[in-house]
């Protein structure tokens, strides 16, 4: 079968996702170890038997919900290849807004107060998508130091989580920054003893309701990670409004900044006001609410002014 002939074919079983071709070009592109202008440019060539069972796996796979870059095991966000599992949410392109964000505030405080290395920590990491987004763009940026570099503690409540953000960390950071990294399983602060200068973090923020349906199409992704209504032991708080989990996480937040430390926090669009609101309540100064690539309200960006 050729290029061509599975892509027809393909297109017709994949009727009911929302990008068919998009879907199959990616698989393809993967199974081929290929860019897309290889496959224009080659779509009369017979697929190897070998790739043609592992794609018409994928497909099936596709059918059922589970989403391509679970298939794949790869996702790209900030223009860096991640490793991805069903253990940790898929990179979304609106959190790239807090990523960049997160590069130019540090950048600036690096620049501007050259004495010490910065602390960051990313709380609810995930698969370190963040975090490792902004150290690899710090190390290639050749305005910051390399002796600057800052600290970067990666935090989640997942084990699985953890496993997946420290194979990125070593799939992408060189190894000289390697120990500038730590990784700290804990439920939000609850064992991390530090104070930071920066923390970045996507914390789950949708809706319990919202939540669950957006799982009932098969995509797998972890429900922890996305349900925002979860309580502090694991069951359902009393709020429905997806900001249970950020309303314990904000005074932690500022229990761990140090004078004048700054906050991005992705939140979805419909909470995104109360949430900075909730981050004033908290005594956070300089609130602003960024937004995101469809120009909806997106990331909090707060200080911290209290001395510790």
């Amino acid at each position: 079968m050729t290029i061509r002939q599975f892509k027809a074919v393909a297109l017709k079983e994949l009727s009911s996702s929302p990008s068919p071709a998009l879907d199959i070009d990616v698989l393809l592109c993967f199974s081929l170890n290929c860019t897309k202008t290889h496959l224009l440019l080659h779509y009369n060539e017979e697929l190897p038997l070998e790739n043609l069972l592992w794609l018409e796996k994928a497909v099936e796979k596709r059918k059922t919900g589970l989403p391509v870059a679970y298939i794949t095991g790869h996702k790209e966000f900030y223009g860096y290849d991640f490793i991805v599992s069903p253990s940790v949410l898929i990179p979304k392109p609106d959190t790239e807004i807090l990523t960049a964000r997160a590069i130019d505030v540090i950048t600036d405080v690096i620049l501007k107060r050259p004495s010490s290395v910065l602390t960051v920590c990313d709380m609810c990491t995930g698969s370190g998508c963040i975090a490792l987004s902004v150290l690899k763009s710090l190390i290639d940026e050749p305005a910051v130091p390399r002796e600057l570099i800052p600290a970067f503690t990666l935090v989640d409540i997942s084990a699985e989580a953890l496993s997946v953000a420290r194979e990125n960390a070593r799939h992408l950071i060189p190894d000289e920054y390697l120990e500038r990294v730590r990784f700290i399983q804990s439920n939000l602060f609850e064992e991390v003893p530090f104070l930071f200068n920066v923390i970045l973090t996507n914390p789950p923020y949708v809706p319990a309701q919202m939540a669950a349906e957006l799982l009932e199409d098969g995509r797998n992704e972890p429900l922890l990670a996305l349900d925002g209504d979860a309580g502090a032991d694991g069951e359902p708080a009393s709020s429905c409004d997806g900001l249970s989990v950020i309303r314990r996480l904000l005074p932690e937040c500022a229990g761990h900044l140090v004078y004048g430390g700054s906050l991005l926090m992705e939140t979805g669009e419909y909470n995104a006001e109360t949430a900075a609101g909730l981050a004033k309540e908290c005594g956070f100064k300089g609130v602003n609410i960024l937004r995101d690539l469809e120009n909806q309200l997106r990331v909090v960006e707060c200080h911290y002014q209290s001395l510790h």
